[in-house]
Order: structure tokens, then C-alpha cells, then sequence
């Protein structure tokens, strides 16, 4: 492991290699976009997966938005983890609460359009999975994510990251089947903090990705 990162494709790499002994499985790449979408495409490439994403959005505290609060996944009914502990802390009513999480719904909807359109979709039920970011924090966004894979009912599931706080990463096990993260530095800070190149990532690349990583027809 090399650290820090050059950037999220130089992670990714470094994971692929983590990852390696699940080729066999075919398994399915889910990533967290946008970030995670890089990454996960060089997971996608080394294991000869298809990649698709999760749709999740973090709900940040109003004012503090990089600090969550919760977050919530697309669905008819959306799954929605709350950071009970950040929203007393925070003094974030239960309006408030609600209305950022709106927002992001909002938000869910644009990307499901922009990104998926009519996308054929990775089939997940009975699927070993692999679900990837570019790191993680408090981990409610990941949390929500697993969630909603885990309804989805795959055979495993994986949760990939380069980087995430040992605490959290801890917390995690109880969501996924295994958990593959290269460092848990302490203290942690940012997620950024563990990156040479952590620029933001746009629509175009998440779609240039995706396209370079389709997902096969059924049979």
C-alpha cells in the first residue's frame, strides 16, 4: 500500500489487487458515485466485473454540509440512515432533518436520470458484490448503501475502500460480509487528506466510466 494515493485510480488499482481472489466468483462492481466511480472502475477492470452504481446521498448537517447526519438511497421506498449521535450534537430539528434529506432525494433523481437513463442494470440476487468508494468517514452513507444491496439479497457482499477510520471500518463489519480496506490511519481527518489528486469528479467522467464498463445481457 501506497500512501497517499496519487489519485483514485491509482487506489483503485492498489484494491483490485486486494480483491483479486473474488475474479473467480464474477462478481458484481457497485460504486458510490461520484467519487467512488474511478476507483470502482479499476476494480471493474482487473476482476472482469460489470459496474453499476448505488445511489446514495449523504445528508449533511445545514451549514456544516461535509458533516453527516445520515443519508439516504433511491428506492420506492427510500432506505435512510440517521447519525443520531451528529444530529443532537448539531441541534438539527426533525424539519430541518427532512428537508436536506429531500433535497437529496432530489438529487437521487437527477443522477438516476443522467447517469442510468435506460442502462441496463447488474443483476445482484444470488451475485457476489462488491460495493466501492473512495473512502470513508462516518460511514452512514455506506451504511444506507449496504442496506439497500443487502435487500437486494446477493450471495456475498463486499465493502471496498481504500481509506477509512479504523472505528468505523469496525462498525461496518456488522453490514457486509467482509470488509477489504487498505489503511485505517489515525487520526483520520479527511478522506482527502489521503490523496496527492482528490479533485472532484463530474458527470462526464462517471459516464465515460460506465460506458467503458457496461453491463452484459443475461444469458
Amino acid at each position: 500500500m501506497i500512501l497517499p494515493f496519487a489519485d483514485r485510480r491509482a487506489a483503485g488499482r492498489q484494491l483490485a489487487a486486494a480483491l483479486a481472489h473474488l475474479k473467480a466468483e464474477a462478481p458484481v462492481v457497485l460504486a458510490l458515485p461520484r467519487g467512488g466511480v474511478p476507483v470502482a472502475a479499476e476494480v471493474a477492470q482487473a476482476l472482469g466485473a460489470p459496474l453499476d452504481l448505488v445511489l446514495v446521498r449523504k445528508i449533511g448537517v445545514p451549514g456544516a454540509e461535509e458533516l453527516a447526519m445520515g443519508a439516504v438511497v433511491d428506492g420506492a421506498d427510500p432506505i435512510v440512515v440517521r447519525n443520531d449521535d451528529v444530529i443532537a450534537a448539531s441541534g438539527v430539528t426533525r424539519t430541518a432533518f427532512e428537508a436536506v434529506r429531500a433535497r437529496e432525494l432530489e438529487e437521487i433523481e437527477r443522477r438516476r436520470a443522467r447517469y442510468i437513463g435506460t442502462r441496463r442494470r447488474a443483476p445482484i440476487a444470488g451475485r457476489t458484490v462488491v460495493l466501492v468508494d473512495d473512502g470513508i468517514a462516518t460511514g452512514a452513507t455506506v451504511r444506507a448503501a449496504l442496506r439497500a444491496v443487502r435487500a437486494r439479497r446477493p450471495k456475498m457482499l463486499v465493502l471496498a475502500a481504500p481509506v477509512a477510520p479504523p472505528e468505523t471500518v469496525d462498525a461496518l463489519r456488522a453490514e457486509a460480509d467482509a470488509v477489504v480496506c487498505l489503511a485505517t490511519p489515525e487520526p483520520f481527518g479527511a478522506i482527502g487528506y489521503f490523496y496527492d489528486d482528490f479533485r472532484q469528479v463530474g458527470d462526464a467522467q462517471v459516464l465515460d466510466l460506465l460506458a467503458r464498463h457496461p453491463v452484459p445481457a443475461e444469458g
